[in-house]
C-alpha cells in the first residue's frame, strides 16, 4: 500500500516584496500547518518522505507540520511543484522512491485540488464532495493506493481515507474563505 498526504500550504500573506514565491505564512497559517501535522501524527501516518514546493509558504508549512513528529522526516524541496498541473504532479509522484510508503507533499492550488480529485476514485462521498468543492489553505487529503510502486499510480486508483480542512480540525462547521 502507498499513502499520499496532499497538504495545501497554509494561509499566506497576500503580498511580499519578493513576489509570489516569497509570500510567508500568516500566524494562522503556521497554526493550521501545525494542526495538520498533529492530525497526521495522530492518524498514525508518519511520512517516510516529505516534499514541498520551493515557495516560502510551502516550505514553512512543511516545517510547521513536521514539528509534530519526534523523529526526523527526510524532506526535499521540489522546484517543479510550484503551481504545477495535476498531470505534472502525477509525473512527480511516479518518481517517488519505493522505499517511501507514505509521502507527504506540500504545494499549491489549483494543482493539488485537481490532483486529489483526479486520484480519488473511492472514499466517503461527503468527504469527496467537500474536497471537490473547496480545498482551502492547509487542507489535507489522505489518499491510499493499492500499489506496489509509486510508478503504478493512476487516476481514480486512490481511496480517499480522509479529507480535513483547518476549520474541521478546529471543530468549526464552516470553513473561512481563503
Amino acid at each position: 500500500m502507498r499513502r499520499l498526504l496532499l497538504l495545501r500550504h497554509g494561509k499566506a500573506d497576500r503580498h511580499s516584496a519578493g513576489g509570489d514565491r516569497e509570500r510567508p505564512l500568516t500566524r494562522r497559517g503556521e497554526e493550521d500547518a501545525r494542526n495538520a501535522g498533529a492530525f497526521i501524527r495522530d492518524l498514525g501516518a508518519t511520512p517516510d518522505l516529505a516534499v514541498a514546493s520551493n515557495a516560502r509558504r510551502a516550505k514553512q508549512t512543511l516545517e510547521r507540520a513536521l514539528e509534530a513528529f519526534p523523529a526526523h522526516v527526510t524532506h526535499v524541496i521540489e522546484n517543479t511543484i510550484y503551481l504545477a498541473s495535476a498531470d505534472h504532479l502525477i509525473d512527480v509522484l511516479r518518481q517517488t522512491p519505493d522505499r517511501a510508503h507514505t509521502l507527504l507533499a506540500v504545494g499549491h492550488n489549483p494543482g493539488f485540488a485537481e490532483l486529489a480529485t483526479l486520484l480519488a476514485g473511492a472514499g466517503d462521498p461527503a468527504e469527496r464532495e467537500l474536497m471537490r468543492m473547496k480545498y482551502p489553505p492547509a487542507a489535507l487529503a489522505v489518499l491510499d493506493f493499492d500499489a506496489a510502486s509509486w510508478a503504478d499510480i493512476r487516476p481514480g486508483a486512490a481511496q480517499l481515507h480522509r479529507f480535513v480542512t483547518p476549520a474541521i480540525l478546529r471543530g468549526e462547521l464552516v470553513d473561512d474563505p481563503d
